[in-house]
């Protein structure tokens, strides 16, 4: 119930598309139980021998027969329109909730997520709602709204009879309650397969290269079957309890009919029931027990929609972890004024990534980040942005704890650039113009002449409106490091984070993302990670990072006469590049 509950929180905006859909319900419902008393009436008159006055009884219960079935179609539509408009109008709602809410979770969240799992929690699991809205909610209230009647008319009818017709209905009640407790997990493990599937399926298209090159086709699609039949086996479970629920209900319906025929045949022998009685009862019979099938197949719906339902309102319950403060302050005029102060973080407890960090840098200055992989180089620039938070320390910018400003605020003036490039499927412009939707052409021109990336652009047939394919497979490693580069540029954010611009391009192509970073470097404060040194040889100020912690600080030159760390990282890179050990 309280999930049924939440559920309807979110349905509560079409109530009015649901009123009419009700109200056509229950005209139709209406509709239903006139009709078999109109059919009884005139079987009443044939049996009674038909003269002229019947004769014309029977052409006006003709005339209101066809009024009625017309009727019902006009109802019918109604209802069944409205309801599942206003069903897919609230799963189109939820799709954009749920990936609203996704979009804005922090990073830490999809530390054990597949992506694919989490896709069809947004497509699959809210289509269920459609189930519950447009099917279970008009369709239970016409069963129940049918047997009211339908029972009420019994009563009027032959009270005996119709007490001996709910003979079955506890059974029916107690077989239903039963089979939603054991149905329900299975539907939930089916849910939860068809993640795991899409997820399989995510991983497997994008890694299609890697499996390729390795000759692993058939290990993965191995893989895939396995997951795949890990589904269609806790559907087929699902399935089998419902295979026997659904002829039991059945079976017990048949038995009612069974008793009300035996005893109905025993009070017209009596005398105590006529002919036209008879045909009525029978006739509302088949009205009284549909609603009750009507209602236990309804069961097995409700269950997968539920299943789906949980699954969806996880993600929509999940709490933000990294939320603006009440009363946090826009940051606004930024500088680039950035410093650490006793800064400490741990992904798990117990495990710390970064211990007691602190330092200072100006505006418009280069900080670089150098140190083996692992030592928490990237994690202390996703906590400028705020992706996670420091368990003690402040972090400031331009003098302000980061934590007292809005988020948006703070990323608007932050730009990076990753190792690992993202780009959308779409043209080179709208990948550079993305940082800042209302840029004219020019300045996405300008953007890209900054970033050295202008005249590969020109030499493409199509230029700036070139294709780059998904996650820009179109273009070289070093072309979508300088897009993402001028994507940082036109976003005029006065802090740029580099996190291994040049870990994966060739000398040429470095020294072109080199001109780049030279380009901006005193216009913004930019704070570089880096494993080729050559690349952040002109910072202002380098730290060298070792198990968390900052070990050197100081600028290239100063580092190198230090002799320490830096110095050695220095020294095997000189030797490599002299053996041409670099590309």
């Amino acid at each position: 119930m309280k999930l049924l509950l939440k559920l309807s929180r979110e349905a509560i905006r079409y109530k009015g598309l649901y009123i009419f859909a009700i109200l056509a319900t229950l005209g139709l419902t209406l509709v239903n139980l006139a009709a078999p008393r109109a059919l009884s009436r005139m079987t009443g008159i044939v049996s009674a021998g038909v003269d002229d006055q019947g004769l014309r009884n029977i052409g006006i219960l003709v005339i209101i027969l066809i009024g009625l079935y017309l009727l019902r179609i006009l109802f019918r539509f109604m209802s069944n329109y409205l309801a599942h408009k206003a069903a897919w109008y609230l799963v189109g709602d939820l799709r954009t909730k749920v990936y609203d809410k996704l979009e804005r979770m922090h990073l830490g969240f999809f530390h054990d997520k597949q992506t694919g799992d989490l896709m069809s929690r947004v497509v699959n699991d809210t289509r269920d709602f459609e189930l519950l809205y447009a099917h279970m909610i008009p369709e239970t209230i016409t069963n129940v709204v049918t047997f009211v009647g339908v029972f009420a008319v019994l009563l009027i009818m032959n009270w005996k009879l119709a007490l001996i017709t709910c003979a079955p209905i506890p059974l029916i009640l107690v077989s239903g309650i039963i089979f939603g407790k054991k149905v329900r997990p299975y539907f939930r493990i089916s849910q939860k397969k068809m993640g795991e599937l899409s997820g399989k399926l995510q991983d497997n298209l994008s890694g299609v290269h890697e499996i390729q090159s390795f000759g692993r086709e058939e290990y993965e699609t191995g893989r895939v079957d396995e997951k795949n039949f890990e589904h269609v086996r806790a559907m087929l479970q699902a399935l089998k309890i419902s295979a026997v629920f659904h002829p039991s209900v059945e079976f017990i319906s048949s038995l009612g009919t069974i008793l009300v025929v035996g005893f109905g045949g025993f009070l017209a022998y009596r005398g105590n029931l006529d002919v036209e009685s008879v045909v009525a009862f029978l006739l509302y019979l088949a009205l009284f027990y549909q609603p009750i099938t009507g209602l236990a197949n309804l069961v097995e719906s409700m269950q997968q929609s539920l299943a789906g339902a949980e699954r969806v309102m996880m993600i929509l319950d999940a709490p933000f972890e990294i939320k603006d403060k009440p009363g946090a302050k826009d940051l606004k005029d930024v500088e680039g004024d950035i410093r650490f102060d006793h800064v400490s973080f741990s992904y798990e407890e117990g495990a710390p990534v970064l211990q007691d960090v602190s330092f200072h840098c100006e505006p418009g200055k280069m900080l670089a980040l150098v140190g083996p992989t692992g030592v928490g180089k990237t994690t202390l620039t996703q906590l400028i942005s705020r992706f996670y938070e420091p368990q003690t320390g402040r972090i400031l910018v331009d003098g302000q704890d980061i934590q007292d400003v809005t988020i948006e605020s703070l990323r608007k003036n932050i730009s990076p650039v990753l190792q690992d490039t993202f780009l959308f499927n779409g043209t080179i412009a709208e990948n550079i113009g993305y940082a800042r939707p209302n840029a004219t052409k020019q300045e996405i021109i300008d953007a890209a002449m900054a970033a050295n990336i202008h005249e590969d652009i020109m030499a493409m047939a199509d230029g700036y409106d070139t294709e780059v394919g998904e996650r820009g497979l179109r273009l070289s490693g070093g072309q979508k490091q300088r897009v993402a580069i001028a994507r940082a540029i036109l976003r005029r954010s006065p802090i740029i984070i580099l996190d291994e611009a040049t870990a994966s391009v060739d000398v040429e192509t470095e020294q072109q993302i080199q001109k780049a970073i030279a380009g901006i470097a005193g216009k913004r404060t930019i704070i570089a990670i880096a494993h080729r040194l050559s690349t952040i040889r002109n910072a202002d100020q380098i730290l060298v990072i070792e198990n968390g912690s900052v070990t050197e600080s100081g600028t290239h030159d100063e580092l190198v006469a230090l002799g320490g760390a830096y110095a050695r990282m220095h020294e095997i890179q000189a030797a490599a590049a002299t053996r041409g050990g670099i590309a």
